[in-house]
C-alpha cells in the first residue's frame, strides 16, 4: 500500500483545484497548473486539501499511480505557491553567462558563445558565475537546468564546466611524472 499516497495534500497559500475533463488544474498566486489524470486513481477536492486514492489495493499499477499522481499533484500545489528553482554554477577562467531578453547566452570556451532559448514559463537570472533557473513548474525547471549544464559538463581534473551548486564534482588526479 502506498505510504505516500495516503497523506492529503494541504491547500496553502491561496491555492485553488479543480477537475475538469480529466484533467486537474490548479491555480495559485504565481499561476496555473494543469495535469491529465488517470482513470485508475480517484480524487476528492475539499476546501482545504486534496485526497489521493484507489479503490483496488491488490492491482500493481493502480498502486504506483497512486503515488504517482499524489506527487505529481504536490509539486503543482508547491509551484504555484512557492515556485521551484535550481542553481547552476560556472566555474572556469574566462566562463561566463548572461540573459538577453528570452536567451541565456553561455561563453564557456567553445569558440562561440552557446545560445540557449529559455521555455516558457521559465526565468533565468545571472549574479557573477552563478545561475538561477526558476519557475512553477518542476520538471519543466529541472529538465531546462539539465539542458544548461549539459552545454559543457564538469570535467574531473580541474572542475571546469557547468555544475548544479551543491553537486560534488569527483576529482582526478593529473599525469604523474615517473622517476
Amino acid at each position: 500500500m502506498s505510504r505516500l499516497g495516503k497523506l492529503p495534500i494541504e491547500l496553502t497559500g491561496g491555492a485553488q483545484a479543480k477537475i475538469e475533463n480529466d484533467f486537474i488544474i490548479v491555480k495559485g498566486p504565481k499561476g496555473e497548473l494543469k495535469q491529465k489524470l488517470s482513470d485508475k486513481i480517484k480524487i476528492e477536492i475539499t476546501e482545504k486539501e486534496i485526497l489521493v486514492s484507489i479503490d483496488d489495493l491488490n492491482d500493481k499499477q493502480k498502486k504506483a499511480f497512486w503515488g504517482l499522481y499524489r506527487s505529481l499533484i504536490n509539486n503543482m500545489v508547491e509551484g504555484v505557491t512557492k515556485g521551484f528553482e535550481k542553481k547552476l554554477e560556472i566555474n572556469g577562467v574566462g566562463y561566463k553567462s548572461n540573459v538577453a531578453g528570452r536567451k541565456l547566452i553561455l561563453n564557456v570556451g567553445y569558440s562561440h558563445p552557446v545560445e540557449y532559448d529559455l521555455p516558457v514559463g521559465i526565468d533565468a537570472v545571472v549574479e557573477g558565475k552563478v545561475v538561477t533557473i526558476s519557475g512553477i513548474d518542476k520538471q519543466a525547471v529541472g529538465e531546462t537546468s539539465a539542458q544548461i549544464r549539459k552545454v559543457r559538463k564538469p570535467e574531473p581534473y580541474k572542475g571546469k564546466g557547468i555544475k548544479y551548486m551543491d553537486e560534488v564534482i569527483r576529482r582526478k588526479e593529473g599525469k604523474s611524472a615517473t622517476k
